[in-house]
């Protein structure tokens, strides 16, 4: 059996790659991938891999190496239950031995064991971060109740789930604040659009922000859109 030393020899160059993994460089699927790519490499069993997150409760797939991965997060959400799930809504490591004799997740166990795959792990986001999820590893031929396998996977867990939550939350506060400047330039053009109807027809800001938001209604098209028309061409009527 390989001694702890061999497995740092193993390991260590796979920590120090993802530790060299920089947000200007990468996405959060290649991070992902990247994540894969060496668990693939120090792992037994050429696992697939996953990251699940929890949105305000709900599940969803942030990255997979493959869309069998993806599949079989889907279908625990589906069922509502399942290893992932577990983890990442407990914090707990969890999993299933033998897909082939499961009596905790039957249904998943047998889904899984029909893509060829015999053991299922799942880890959570380490506590300190500020994201719930699980990082999922669905192996072929790999005996999770072996000390080294187990250990190592663990160790890649560990550190991988470092960067892959950092990316997560990088990406959110991407999105976020795109979705406060697309806010921020809605507001200006409806703001814009009042001034014109206040100045023209003598309204209130009021009156004015009715009208535009009956239009809206009657021609069903967003607010910003009927503001942006009467702001290019100072007329309430569409040219």
């Amino acid at each position: 059996m390989p001694s702890p030393d061999d497995d740092d020899a193993v390991v260590q160059p796979a920590f120090d790659e993802l530790a060299r993994l920089s947000f200007a460089e990468h996405s959060l699927e290649s991070v992902l991938l990247k994540v894969t790519e060496l668990a693939t490499r120090i792992l037994p069993g050429q696992p697939l891999a996953s990251v699940t997150i929890l949105d305000d409760g709900r599940p969803s797939t942030v990255a997979a190496s493959d869309d069998v991965a993806t599949e079989l997060d889907r279908f625990q959400y589906r069922a509502g239950t399942g290893p992932c799930l577990e983890a990442a809504s407990t914090g707990r490591r969890t999993g299933i031995a033998d897909t082939r004799d499961d009596p905790t997740w039957p249904e998943f166990a047998a889904e899984a064991a029909s893509r060829g795959f015999d053991s299922v792990l799942s880890f959570p986001l380490p506590p300190q971060e500020l994201v719930s999820g699980s990082m999922n590893l669905y192996a072929r031929h790999v005996a999770v109740d072996d000390p080294r396998t187990a250990g190592l996977v663990t160790r890649l867990a560990a550190y991988a789930v470092g960067p892959v939550s950092n990316m997560y939350l990088y990406k959110s506060a991407v999105e976020r604040a795109e979705h406060l400047q697309a806010a921020l330039e809605s507001r200006a053009v409806i703001d814009q659009a009042k001034g014109i109807l206040m100045e023209r027809y003598k309204l209130t800001a009021d009156k004015a922000f009715q009208i535009l938001a009956r239009l809206s209604m009657e021609r069903n098209v967003k607010l910003r859109d009927v503001a942006t028309q009467v702001v290019h061409t100072g007329e309430l009527d569409p040219a």
